[in-house]
């Protein structure tokens, strides 16, 4: 049986195992024509900024907010791209591949970060209909994802 307690970032396999699933990913999005249009600006500094997000989600080193803007830098960087509900669908699909790929075969684990991928794609979607420069108010810090999903911030140590 499978020990499912500390933080998401340690069970997935730390930074590196984060970064091999931005990349397996981003490989695969870059060849999608669905999505590869919503993609045009992509850098590979694309790959290591998901990972770093991706740690600080799952309850690693916040180094995402100390180093490259935090929750409103993310949201923002969604305005204007009108991503569509087909487009989010497509997006989990080649997620779920490469989480399938990349993390370990633990089922809970692969679930806990399918639904955190979920809520935040619904969130981007949403967020991607505003128009570039659009005030998004304070959106909070940086959510954290745990074995029981979003960690409310008041619960947090």
């Amino acid at each position: 049986m499978t020990e499912h307690s500390g933080p998401l970032v340690d069970a997935v396999g730390g930074s590196e195992a984060l970064r091999r699933l931005s990349s397996t990913f981003y490989d695969a999005v870059l060849a999608d024509p669905l999505l590869a249009p919503v993609f045009v600006d992509f850098t590979p500094a694309h790959v290591e900024h998901v990972a770093i997000w991706l740690a600080e989600v799952f309850n690693g080193p916040t180094g995402f907010t100390d180093s490259l803007g935090g929750h409103q830098a993310l949201l923002r960087a969604h305005l204007g791209l009108s991503i569509t509900e087909e487009q989010r669908l497509r997006w989990m699909e080649l997620m779920t591949a490469a989480v399938e790929r990349e993390l370990p075969a633990d089922q809970l684990l692969r679930r806990r970060v399918m639904e955190y991928f979920d809520w935040g794609t619904q969130i981007a979607r949403d967020v991607s209909a505003e128009p570039v420069g659009a005030d998004l108010g304070d959106p909070g810090p940086t959510p954290r994802w745990g074995w029981n999903g979003l960690i409310r911030a008041e619960d947090r140590p």
